[in-house]
Parts: structure tokens; C-alpha cells; sequence
């Protein structure tokens, strides 16, 4: 079996990792800085590492090698200011990828996101050859754009990078649908124009079968769409979720012209736009196929208590 290494170990997408890795025999070490991110990770089965993101110095000499590591630490916040965004995705990544060749990992696998091609204009059933966009004027998109273009450029013959791109994670405790549920329930989220459009939605542990897949057959140096093969409507999609909420909501409507004055980007993008991704190269290249169905997970998320969404800071969009 394999070692591998976990930077953002203690969130959604990177404790279901931590938890896939440790069920398939491997050994997880996970970088940390807090008690509660420490436990965390050591709940799910890996070895908490503290140090500082930013620093590998503090954190590498405790790491003596790995066979791989899963960079997943970004600047989530969509209202934190551009130096911040820059600081700890950009920044990060390139620590990260230093701090990879320290302990010699043979592999590199970054949790990238559709996000990176996001600058105004829908993605329609696009492909990998669609261009990154470091000018998008939304600071996460062009700070994750920034990051892969990091990643990708630092593939060589001693650390072989693959990125990984879902689109809307979901799942039990899922960051993003318990936002959307507290901003619902304060009166700060809206549908903008119905939000009847097409979108695709990458179930948690597809998300996690890609990132393994990654690591295991990526060709170095490229990107990969991955995401549930079922695209949906997006409100249909989130009504599910507000009734998986036990919630029975009146949600109000924004015109798109009130929508573009008040709702900022990428927000305004997310909910009001078709985004369809292609991911026939990560079926054809890794052997991706979704892991679990729509319905299979509709059904475990029935059967998971659901978190108190107060304890979220949700997304505002009204």
C-alpha cells in the first residue's frame, strides 16, 4: 500500500478523502493548524501534521517521504478579499508544490474546480481544451485559474501533477448546500430568473473516485473533468436539497437586470447560468464512471442527520 499526504484534510471534500484512502490500506498523514482540525483528520483514520500551509519547513521534516500528495486547501470564502484568496490558494499551492518535492512524492493531485474557466460567460458542455481564465474578474476564479496553471507547468519526470475538476460538490454536510440552506432560511438567497437552467453536480464520493483515479492513471500534466454524468436543473436540484432540510420554503425571484446590480460574481454566475462540463476524457484516460447514482444518494442524504445550517455563514444573493 501507498502513503499519501492531505493538505485541507479537515474539510468536507478532504475528510471523505482521508476516509477513502484509509478503507483502501493506505497510509494519510493530513497537514493541520488547530485542535479541531487535528481531531478531524485523526477521526477519519490519518496522522495530524501541524505546521503552516505557507511554511514547508514546518511541516515537511515531520512528512520524511509520501508517495503522493492531495493538494485540497484553498481560500473558500467568496467575499475575502483578492490578497487573501491570493495568499492562501496561490500561495499555498506553490508551498504545497515545494513542500511535495521535499518529501519526495512521485505525485501531485489538486482538487481544481470549473471555477478556474469562470469570467462572465456560460459553460456549455465544454471540455478540458477550454481556457483557464487568471483575468476572471471574480477573485476565486482567477486565483484558482492562477493555482492550476502553477500546478499543471510543475509536471516533470520527479513529481507527476494531474488537477481534478468537479462542479458543485454535494452530499451529507456538504459546505455549499448547508450555506444555501441558512442563506434560504434568513431571507438572503433568491432564485434569479427561476434558476431553471442546466447544470452538472458531482456527488461527494465521485468526487473522491476521481481524485483516486487521478493519482492512479492521470497522464501528468493534465486536467480532468469529473462529475455525476446526470446534469439537472438547478432549482429542481435545490428544492430536493431544502426538502432533504425538512424546509418548506417561499423563495423569492430576481430579475436578471437586479441580479447583475447586487449580486456579485461568481454568485451571480452559479445560480443564474447553464454550466455543462464534458468529462468523456476522465471516462476515456482514468476509467471515471460515477460511483453512486443520483438516486443511491439522495437516499443516503435521507438517511444522514442533517446539520444545524445556522452554524454556516450562507451565501447571499438578495
Amino acid at each position: 500500500m501507498s502513503s499519501a499526504f492531505v493538505t485541507g484534510g479537515s474539510g468536507f471534500i478532504g475528510n471523505a478523502l482521508i476516509h477513502r484512502l484509509v478503507a483502501d490500506g493506505h497510509t494519510v498523514s493530513a497537514l493541520v493548524r488547530s485542535d479541531a482540525s487535528a481531531g478531524a483528520v485523526e477521526e477519519a483514520g490519518a496522522r495530524a501534521i501541524r505546521g503552516d500551509l505557507l511554511e514547508p519547513d514546518s511541516w515537511t521534516g515531520q512528512v520524511p517521504s509520501c508517495d503522493v500528495v492531495f493538494h485540497l486547501a484553498a481560500e473558500t470564502d467568496l467575499t475575502a478579499s483578492r490578497e487573501q484568496h491570493q495568499r492562501v490558494t496561490v500561495d499555498g499551492t506553490r508551498a504545497v508544490l515545494d513542500g511535495a518535492r521535499r518529501v519526495r512524492a512521485g505525485r501531485f493531485v489538486y482538487a481544481g474546480s470549473e471555477a478556474a474557466l469562470l469570467a462572465g460567460p456560460p459553460l456549455i458542455d465544454i471540455d478540458e481544451t477550454a481556457p483557464l481564465r487568471p483575468d476572471s474578474p471574480a477573485p476565486y476564479c482567477a486565483v484558482k485559474a492562477e493555482s492550476e496553471q502553477l500546478v499543471i507547468a510543475a509536471s516533470d519526470e520527479q513529481l507527476e501533477t494531474v488537477v481534478i475538476r468537479p462542479r458543485f460538490v454535494w452530499g451529507p454536510h456538504s459546505n455549499l448546500i448547508d450555506g444555501i440552506v441558512h442563506a434560504a432560511q434568513n431571507g438572503t438567497f433568491a432564485w434569479i430568473e427561476g434558476s431553471r437552467f442546466q447544470t452538472d453536480v458531482t456527488y461527494i464520493d465521485n468526487v473522491i473516485e476521481g481524485l483516486i483515479l487521478g493519482w492512479q492513471r492521470g497522464r501528468p500534466g493534465q486536467a480532468y473533468f469529473v462529475t455525476d454524468r446526470e446534469p439537472v436543473e438547478m432549482r429542481s436540484f435545490l428544492e430536493t436539497q431544502f426538502r432533504l432540510y425538512g424546509l418548506d420554503l417561499q423563495i423569492p425571484d430576481l430579475d436578471l437586470e437586479t441580479a447583475r446590480a447586487n449580486v456579485p460574481p461568481p454568485m451571480l454566475w452559479f445560480f443564474s447560468q447553464q454550466c455543462t462540463l464534458n468529462t468523456d476524457k476522465a471516462v476515456k484516460e482514468l476509467g471515471y464512471h460515477p460511483v453512486i447514482t443520483r438516486d443511491q444518494a439522495l437516499a443516503t442524504i435521507a438517511d444522514t442527520p442533517t446539520p444545524d445550517p445556522t452554524q454556516r455563514s450562507g451565501i447571499v444573493l438578495s
